[in-house]
């Protein structure tokens, strides 16, 4: 024993005399391998959205999530033999966009259908352009007799002399096939005589309560254009996929969102097939970014007997479900959006002392509150008129009695025609507002027709939102609007119109607080912000690189800059292979 102390003595000094010996990188990779990265991102700005850290040299990423972020010498620590050193030579690294409210299951469809927006991103100008489009792909596609054509995007506020679309222009046109073009709103459509066929409207058909049908003039049948609760019939009618199909138009529509640097996405009013669709494609392992589904109200009892809810919440093959959505109006573009005051236009239909109406009535909505308050998970209100926006209020008041500041992640959609007076109730009942700024381009000179100057002036006010406290998010409502995250950026930040002129310049806000109602307030909206919205160590290593830095360009050049490459738990997923 006493002559193998001596040894054993030996051999350790002579171990440690050969670690000393070892450069700095040699013991790392010996004996830290489980902290070398997989990547080094430097050579350009880094905009961490993180307040404690806003800049960094550089940041490390490894299996999927954020390793280190700051220097780039204490980022080299991090570096072993099979790091990728990855210089961004100059371009601008943040994290990705995170979606607070879109259509996601729309973006399956889009691919096999017309784009029917307004210029400048689309060819609807007026009917004859809507006629041409439509025309030209049905010839494309070689469409035969009988098969459903779709277009998006139909813009009524924009058609000269208001000339709008009618069953009748779409007969002439199409007389062997039905035709259904979705309104803007994506609360409506006109549909030509086969396509009221096929989803069961007639001169018999009531209009619904929350419902809009126009009427062709002088009787009772419709004359094409079909809005809010009348138009259930069409939404719940979904058209079929082949199981290929679910596969391939999932993975095309994906690429759509994260070609915007999107790598979280929103569905935002999810019917039980839709969502079996959305499930039946994740388990095949599909998905390339993260899915956040919220049923809508009318299917829930339908959903949890096939979704309990203690499935809820938590990401399988990147798809989850993330509480539930209650419409509570239309919308204003549309002149369905529920108003205190009347509209200065008339109703859709002509009608007069035109408010709007809402969806649900408060009975019923209020009752909606309570159930999804019961179950404990979060709650998407869409609201576009300062009438709905009360009703959820009241409801919240009766269905929280007792606890109204008790934070229960409710989110107002839209929450476009907020008055100034509903802010502090906002504030009060932890309700976060998704503004909606696109409209400030889109539809501004709608809203002022429709609204007044005073009122439009004051749609989405982000910055009385931010002064009071809130984090608000900022969305496009796709596919109501284009994908296109620094157009909304853009909107934020210069709130400008189509037509040129500021629309509620006092609303605007700074390019920092405009990232953060897409990143790291969205990431909150989700509950979300421990693993996503900002740059920090051991959140996801969600990223996109742009062109240039939101932050340093000229304000109204934001639109124009572009997303190079988006980047999922540390893996490009645009552009793709």
């Amino acid at each position: 024993m006493k002559r193998i102390l001596p040894l054993l003595l030996l051999t350790t000094a002579i171990v440690a005399l050969t670690a000393c010996n070892k450069t700095p990188s040699e013991v790392s990779a010996a004996n830290d391998t489980a902290n070398t990265a997989d990547a080094i991102y430097s050579g350009g700005d880094i905009i961490t959205v993180n307040d404690a850290q806003p800049n960094a040299e550089a940041i490390a990423v490894k299996d999927g999530k954020i390793l280190f972020v700051g220097s780039l010498v204490e980022a080299n620590k991090f570096k072993g033999t099979g790091t990728r050193s990855v210089d961004l030579a100059g371009k601008t690294l943040m994290p990705s966009f995170i979606d607070p409210h879109s259509h996601y299951i729309n973006s399956l469809l889009v691919a096999n259908q017309v784009k029917l927006y307004a210029p400048p991103v689309g060819p609807g100008k007026d009917v004859d352009s809507i006629i041409a489009a439509l025309k030209q792909f049905a010839e494309t596609r070689k469409i035969p007799k009988g098969e459903l054509i779709i277009g998006y995007g139909y813009d009524d506020t924009v058609m000269p002399d208001g000339r709008l679309l009618n069953r009748d222009d779409l007969d002439a046109a199409f007389p062997n096939n039905p035709v259904r073009v979705d309104h803007v709103s994506m609360h409506g459509a006109v549909l030509n005589s086969l396509a009221l066929k096929k989803y069961g409207y007639s001169a018999e058909t009531k209009t619904p309560e929350g419902g809009v049908i126009v009427r062709k003039p002088g009787t009772n049948e419709p004359f094409g254009l079909i809005m809010e609760t009348a138009y259930l019939p069409v939404v719940a009618l979904s058209e079929s996929m082949t199981p290929e199909q679910e596969i391939t138009w999932s993975k095309a529509g994906q690429l759509l969102y994260a070609e915007a640097g999107i790598t979280t996405a929103h569905e935002g009013a999810t019917h039980l097939p839709q969502l079996e669709i959305m499930q039946r494609a994740s388990d095949a392992g599909t998905n390339i970014i993260d899915i956040v589904a919220f049923p809508f109200i009318t299917d829930l009892d339908k959903i949890l007997e096939k979704f309990p809810v203690s499935s809820w919440g938590k990401y399988s093959n990147h798809f989850k479900i993330g509480g539930v959505k209650i419409t509570g109006d239309g919308s204003p573009q549309g002149k369905t959006a529920f108003f205190t005051t009347p509209y200065l236009t008339g109703g859709p239909g002509g009608e007069k002392d035109w408010k709007g109406e809402p969806t649900f009535p408060a009975e019923m909505l209020t009752q909606a509150v309570k159930k999804v308050y019961a179950l404990g998970v979060p709650l998407n209100y869409h609201a576009n008129g300062d009438a709905a926006v009360d009703m959820l209020f009241k409801a919240h008041e009766i269905a929280a009695t007792g606890d109204l500041s008790k934070e229960r992640n409710v989110t107002v959609i839209h929450a476009q025609f907020t008055r100034k007076d509903q802010i502090p109730k906002y504030v009060e009942y932890h309700f976060r507002p998704s503004f909606y700024t696109l409209h400030t381009y889109y539809f501004a000179d709608a809203h002022i027709a429709n609204r007044g100057k005073e009122q439009a002036m004051y749609i989405s006010p982000m910055r009385d939102a931010i002064d009071a406290g809130l984090h608000p998010t900022n969305h496009t409502d796709f596919v109501v609007a284009p994908l296109d995250q620094m157009f909304v950026l853009w909107s934020a930040v210069n709130r400008i119109a189509r037509a040129g002129g500021e629309i509620g310049p006092d609303q605007r806000v700074t390019p920092m607080e405009g990232l953060k109602a897409q990143t790291l307030w969205v990431a909150e909206q989700y509950g979300e912000q421990a693993s996503k919205g900002s740059l920090e160590a051991g959140k996801l290593a969600d990223l996109v690189i742009l062109n240039q830095n939101p932050l340093k360009v000229e304000p109204m050049t934001i639109k124009d800059i572009k997303v190079l490459e988006t980047i999922k738990e540390g893996k490009t997923i645009f552009p793709a292979d």
